[in-house]
């Protein structure tokens, strides 16, 4: 594990032909650059101030943003002056260095007199190379937390409201669906999936409380969850359709019992919305499936929000959610398109989201910035608009034991890209 922290890579900056490939990767990671640093992976202190503006015109430099560099040849063009000051300040601190005629340097003298001329020292003022500043704002995060919470419970409402229109499983059978013609309902297989759904939930809330920038992280995840669910609400409501199975044994319907509707809410709510609590028994919930949002998200979070190089985590949270995706289908508790429109509703507005946060120009109005005309994009802008770049997979511990000595909390950077 490599440790570099940001004053430790300033105060190395003037020996920046000296650096090693990690020590780049380090520091693109301080810059909040970290995109670039599976393309540079191999690319040393020497290489890196011998990029030009040509190299991002190519791959695989020219996939990574779409302003062609600007923003790391911003940053070099301070290393490479750093580094030409460094590179001449040996016989210049008292003198200057003269050329004869013959192209030949010399005798500098120790007062500034070369040649019996008296040179007068210039100082150039270099401008500190800063990393960009991530600011917490919990406030924000706090409004994504209380917009997801109501969305999530917005769609338990709608499935006790669709639970009274689903038609009876004698009058209308299960939809015609390749994947049950194929494979036979599996009984277990449902729980499961819910299972690998917990263990994926748990692991996030322990990878997201060690996360540096945890309230970002944080609010990008409850303002997607929030709207995933308020699609849902919207699938669900406006197409009922048949149970999938008729193994399904749901609640009595209350005809109009606002009540006994509102307990069973409570009561769902209560258990998570999960089988194995026994706090979801009401049908109609299909189109399209919660449990592969929650399974397919988590993973998405999880990968992008840990170091690379994690490559078995990374396949181990991918078996998970696969298995558990497999299982619902295999428990016949969804049809084979309420588990595809869930994926591509969730991968799609993930990617979108991140995209839109990275890129600084797609958080600008502009006529040719198409994302300004989804409806929650102002929304988008009041989570984003301080965020200054893509965030950095930096992670912190708390607390260490000399610090609870102590009675001081610290943070110390462990881990980055």
């Amino acid at each position: 594990m490599f440790h570099l922290s940001s004053a430790s890579s300033r105060a190395g900056m003037n020996k920046v032909v000296l650096w090693s490939e990690e020590t780049v990767s380090v520091w693109l990671t301080d810059q909040g650059l970290q995109e670039y640093a599976e393309p540079l992976r191999n690319c040393d202190g020497a290489a890196l101030l011998n990029l030009t503006a040509d190299d991002f015109q190519r791959p695989p430099l020219s996939r990574v943003t779409s302003d062609g560099g600007r923003h790391l040849l911003e940053k070099m063009e301070t290393l490479k002056m750093e580094h030409h000051i460094d590179a001449h300040k040996n016989g210049h601190a008292n003198g200057h260095v003269v050329l004869s005629h013959d192209g030949n340097a010399s005798k500098v003298l120790r007062n500034g007199a070369a040649n019996g001329f008296h040179k007068e020292l210039v100082k150039i003022a270099i401008p500190e190379a800063t990393s960009p500043q991530f600011p917490a704002e919990w406030g924000k995060t706090a409004v994504a937390l209380v917009y997801a919470l109501f969305c999530f419970a917005m769609t338990t409402v709608i499935i006790s409201v669709v639970h009274e229109r689903v038609p009876p499983k004698e009058e209308t059978p299960p939809l015609p669906d390749k994947f049950f013609d194929v494979f036979e309902r599996v009984g277990w297989a449902f729980t499961v999936c819910e299972i690998n759904g917990m263990i994926l939930m748990i692991l996030w809330i322990v990878q997201w409380s060690l996360l540096k920038h945890k309230s970002i992280v944080g609010r990008r995840f409850c303002f997607i969850v929030g709207t995933l669910y308020l699609y849902r609400c919207i699938t669900m409501y406006v197409t009922t359709l048949p149970v999938p199975g008729l193994h399904f044994r749901c609640s009595p319907k209350v005809h109009g019992d606002w009540e006994s509707q509102m307990r069973r809410v409570m009561k769902m709510i209560a258990g998570g919305g999960l089988t194995i609590t026994g706090s979801h028994n009401l049908c109609g919930d299909y189109l399209y499936s919660g449990h592969t949002v929650m399974l397919t998200l988590t993973y998405l979070f999880m990968k992008e929000y840990s170091p690379r190089r994690f490559w078995w985590y990374h396949w181990g949270c991918w078996a998970l959610c696969a298995v558990g995706v497999f299982c619902i289908l295999l428990a016949h508790d969804h049809y084979t398109i309420d588990v595809v429109v869930a994926y591509f509703i969730a991968t799609r507005l993930f990617w979108w989201y991140h995209t839109m946060a990275n890129q600084q120009a797609l958080k600008e109005t502009a006529q040719t910035n198409f994302f300004t005309r989804v409806w929650w994009y102002r929304f988008f802008r009041y989570l984003e608009e301080n965020v200054p770049g893509v965030v950095p997979r930096s992670f912190v511990k708390p607390f260490s034991w000399r610090s609870l000595q102590w009675g001081h909390v610290k943070y110390t950077r462990i881990d980055s890209d």
